[in-house]
């Protein structure tokens, strides 16, 4: 079939899309939790689960299928992913039982995987060539924008629109398959592809890249950990404990974290990778304390301040990690140590949403709370430990932040 080839603008636009979407796809049943809870009589745990099997999904592929696009070309790779993706957003939009709703969310993971590291790359291999070092702050706006549309979408069309718990991810299914005809038609690039041919392995690290690449993966972590608590038990610590019960003001809440990541990374474009990720840190701990604070005192102004506070938490870590980590990483094998890091990340999130969950069901969410918000603080501090080790072997940081579009 033949296409008309998008150019580097254009490509690099809807390749950021890619990135969005990663995260509007991993955003979007947030504020169904509690209507599935209710409608089905579900149990904590099993709303987290939910959240759950998306990264492990996430992590299986990656572990299979990390650097195919290395081989295969970055647009091959994300017209798989997003096939994925929009198969799980119509499962979602039909799903008659919560069984469905885990196949949905398996093949949500499965896209995600798919797209990450490959969407990462693009970004990175679109840019103009004296502008590639701002990729990082072109990703981590892009996942802002599909948080942001995530909630205040999914919060709209929850509260005010039929069909609550379907409605989304139907208007969800049409912007994925829009996106997937314009990923068509992107030139299928890659910098420069490895010689020999695929086979499946697990991403691994290029040599001289481990101190680099074990600070990056912590700030990733930390910051996915963030969005763990935020997406798998936000609605929940808003309606039950905050008590809020409308959709679209707990999908502010969702959306003031998205907004504040976006801004950011505006005063960070001008600091080197190493003193965002520590500022980052900083913020996560303080802002995983007004969580707490917020919970307790079943405030929503507090809760909304410590949003916001972990937005930019978020954003920084992600921001300061994936600069660190693309600044040195080979470009013949960009795809496969960026889908190592996302393993990682997606890892951890899978492990604490599990986690959570069994706490909240076993002993009450703000149990759940407290412990989320000492897992934040413990990664946020081995994040500075980690960056340190670095910083003292000689590595480079990888100058500046990147300036987010």
């Amino acid at each position: 079939m033949s296409r008309a080839t998008l150019g580097r603008q254009a490509s690099l636009l809807v390749s950021a899309a890619v990135v969005a979407h990663t995260i509007w796809t991993s955003a979007a049943p947030a504020l169904t939790y509690p209507l599935y809870a209710a409608e089905w009589h579900l149990t904590t745990f099993t709303t987290t689960a939910i959240f759950a099997i998306y990264p492990v999904f996430v992590v299986l592929v990656l572990v299979v299928f990390g650097n195919i696009s290395d081989f295969i070309g970055r647009r091959e790779t994300m017209l798989v992913g997003l096939s994925a993706s929009a198969i799980g957003t119509l499962i979602f939009a039909l799903a008659p039982d919560v069984g469905w709703i885990f196949v949905g969310r398996a093949f949500m993971g499965v896209g995600v995987g798919l797209s990450a590291g490959p969407s990462a790359a693009a970004v990175v291999e679109f840019s103009a060539p004296e502008k590639a070092a701002q990729s990082g702050g072109v990703t981590a706006a892009a996942q802002a924008a599909g948080m942001t549309l995530a909630a205040l979408v999914g919060g709209a069309l929850i509260q005010y629109a039929p069909f609550p718990t379907r409605l989304n991810f139907a208007v969800l299914f049409v912007v994925l398959l829009i996106l997937f005809v314009a990923t068509w038609r992107l030139p299928n690039y890659t910098a420069s592809r490895p010689r020999n041919h695929w086979r499946p392995r697990v991403p691994s690290i290029p040599a001289g890249l481990l101190s680099t690449f074990a600070a990056a993966t912590a700030a990733v972590t930390a910051s996915y950990v963030l969005g763990a608590m935020t997406l798998s038990l936000g609605a929940q610590i808003a309606r039950d404990v905050v008590a809020s019960s409308n959709a679209l003001v707990n999908g502010g809440t969702i959306a003031l974290f998205a907004i504040a990541s976006a801004a950011a990374t505006i005063p960070a474009r001008r600091l080197s990778p190493s003193p965002v990720m520590l500022v980052g840190a900083a913020i996560a701990v303080a802002s995983s304390a007004l969580l707490t604070a917020s919970a307790y005192a079943h405030s929503l102004a507090l809760y909304a301040v410590a949003q916001a506070g972990s937005g930019m938490a978020y954003s920084l870590l992600l921001l300061g990690g994936l600069s660190l980590l693309t600044a040195r990483a080979p470009v013949t094998h960009r795809g496969a140590t960026l889908s190592a890091l996302f393993l990682v990340a997606y890892l951890a999130q899978a492990v604490v949403a599990l986690l959570l969950g069994k706490v909240a069901t076993s002993a009450s969410l703000a149990a759940a709370v407290d412990i989320g918000v000492a897992l934040v603080a413990t990664l946020a501090v081995v994040t500075i430990l980690l960056d340190r080790i670095r910083a003292r072997s000689g590595v480079a940081g990888g100058g500046r932040v990147p300036k987010a579009r």
